[in-house]
């Protein structure tokens, strides 16, 4: 939260120096004239070697390479403190980087201020100002822009009616729902046609049911008007709905680039596993690498074959990762070549369209089974002793 207010008064502080600028000295400001509008790049927005550091020792941000295609939504991932919205400040002017070069659609923007970027910005916290009326609040960023009143007017009706707010125009903030103000967030990040848009951690604040709503709205509106988006946000159920790509960060780093189906399946490391939805470990070593495959001993005993991911020599140690619906108990169901182990049934817990079961397995208590609530699925009973299996392609070695 202190993030987003302290965004929040750099944003209203660049808008309200570059209003006061315009009424001082005319200054102008002409639609269109703006870093976006340049000739088509395949690279649009480029980070390249890009560090960050607050305190000239502790680098936040860490050797950042990155490429955006025009058009792409991307989605940065990441715990709190792992750079992800250090970045997004940066690629928004509220923060310099100390070294490396940020690119928009070819051109350096290091040393451009924020209000000369031409980039659409959406808050969490909404940032509206709430003494402005809802078509207020559209029509600022186009009358620093020195828009005249009919094409203002003309562009505030179209951004009110993408987001479905075309009736509330003369309302205040304070008299609109969180939804509602977060719809007009939107509007107003996209009322003067950007390029890119930026927006960090927008539905935090909203109940569930609202902000599954909202993240299909927003990604039908960006693959609609073909705008690229930059995404910041924790939630890894809200990166894999919404997103083109997902760069997941920690420690300042990428862990990992990749489509949300990819970083889903197939996991570079064990971070990436663990992060990105619900994930069983089996702690083992090594015992023999071939043709891309590792046969691991895990510290309970058992030998079982895997895919080797980022292990090197027989020797090393390894976590093992599988995920919960791949794991099959129903012995009709389960596929011939299926690695098989004994389980005890621990918890069984229905939760309407699966069943999550919690098994005992090769010594771990908190190996979980999802299943689909089929009409032949059985419910499985604390006390069981079932096998339960997957197959060696389901199951990755990564970095212990």
């Amino acid at each position: 939260m202190r993030t987003g207010k302290r965004l929040l008064s750099i944003w209203q502080r660049s808008w309200q120096a570059l209003e006061n600028k315009r009424r001082s000295d005319k200054l102008t400001v002409q639609h269109g004239d703006n870093l976006t509008q340049q000739a088509p790049h395949d690279d649009f927005v480029v980070f390249d070697r890009v560090q960050k550091s607050y305190d000239g020792e502790i680098l936040v941000v860490k050797d950042l390479n990155l490429s955006i295609a025009r058009g792409e939504f991307l989605t940065m991932l990441g715990p709190s403190g792992s750079g992800k919205t250090t970045c997004l400040m940066m690629l928004a002017g509220f923060e310099t980087a100390t070294h490396g070069d940020i690119r928009l659609g070819g051109n350096a923007i290091n040393n451009i201020p924020p209000h000369k970027r031409g980039i659409g910005m959406v808050f969490q916290n909404y940032a509206l100002f709430p003494h402005m009326t809802v078509a207020e609040n559209l029509s600022f960023p186009l009358e620093v822009r020195n828009m005249g009143k009919a094409e203002r007017e003309g562009k505030i009706t179209r951004a009110l009616d993408m987001v479905q707010m075309g009736a509330f125009g003369g309302r205040r903030p304070a008299q609109l729902s969180g939804g509602q103000q977060q719809r007009i967030a939107l509007a107003r990040a996209l009322v003067f046609e950007p390029e890119l848009v930026l927006m960090d951690e927008p539905l935090g604040a909203l109940d569930k049911q609202l902000r599954e709503t909202l993240q299909f709205e927003i990604t039908r509106l960006a693959h609609n008007l073909g705008i690229t988006v930059v995404y910041v946000t924790h939630d890894q159920t809200e990166a894999l709905t919404m997103s083109d790509r997902v760069a997941v960060f920690d420690d300042g780093r990428i862990q990992q680039l990749a489509s949300p189906d990819t970083l889903y399946e197939r996991p570079e490391n064990s971070f990436v596993a663990q992060f990105i939805g619900e994930n069983n470990t089996l702690s083992g070593t090594v015992v023999e690498l071939a043709d891309g495959k590792a046969t691991v001993r895990l510290d309970s005993g058992d030998v079982i074959a895997t895919t080797a991911v980022n292990v090197s020599a027989a020797g090393d140690r390894t976590l093992v990762s599988v995920r919960p619906e791949r794991v099959e108990y129903n012995v009709e169901r389960m596929k011939p070549d299926a690695f098989r182990l004994q389980a005890e049934v621990l918890e069984f817990i229905y939760m309407g369209d699966i069943y999550r079961t919690r098994v005992r397995v090769a010594g771990n208590d908190d190996f979980i089974i999802k299943t689909r609530n089929a009409p032949d699925q059985r419910r499985l009973k604390p006390g069981e002793t079932i096998e339960i299996g997957w197959l060696p392609e389901d199951c990755r070695a990564l970095d212990a």
